[in-house]
């Protein structure tokens, strides 16, 4: 887990990177890759994965607040990580469906009311986001900050 701002910084871009990935490619799947191409996969990429860093460094701090609030056994950091991924997936899933809900909009149209489409939309997102969160893209995002960039940030504080 980050220790300073700096880290914090770096861990979110590495999650947010993952995630967006995982998700874009997904929705790609599940909305038909007919209307895909290269050229716009990798502009949607980038405007989704600036909406993403903003989201989550907005969402963020307040996951933490409520993972902090819950009562589990603080000493484990898993526990930790497991509570922070449950207040903060649902959240960003929330926010980042109103995003792919107007895409499907623009793209394709929404058959029925807005608020169905909504409610769909959050719970085929949120099926994939939590696994992936907690089984690929967290655990990877740790490994990366402790191998890559923990090490420079302590040979530069010594």
């Amino acid at each position: 887990m980050p220790n300073n701002k700096k880290e914090g910084i770096i861990f979110g871009l590495f999650m947010c990177f993952g995630m967006v990935l995982i998700m874009s490619v997904y929705n790609t799947i599940l909305h038909g890759v007919s209307s895909f191409t290269v050229g716009r996969g990798i502009v949607q990429f980038v405007i989704i994965f600036l909406l993403a860093f903003v989201t989550e460094s907005l969402v963020e701090p307040r996951a933490r607040k409520i993972a902090l609030s819950l009562p589990y056994e603080k000493s484990k950091e898993l526990n930790f990580i497991v509570a922070l991924a449950f207040c903060m997936v649902p959240m960003m899933v929330l926010i980042m469906s109103i995003y792919g809900l107007i895409l499907t909009a623009i793209m394709t149209g929404i058959e029925g009311s807005v608020f169905s489409a909504y409610i769909k939309t959050v719970g085929l997102n949120f099926i994939v986001a939590l696994p992936s969160q907690l089984l690929i893209v967290g655990p990877i995002s740790r490994w990366l900050l402790t191998k890559y960039i923990k090490p420079s940030t302590q040979h530069l504080n010594t």
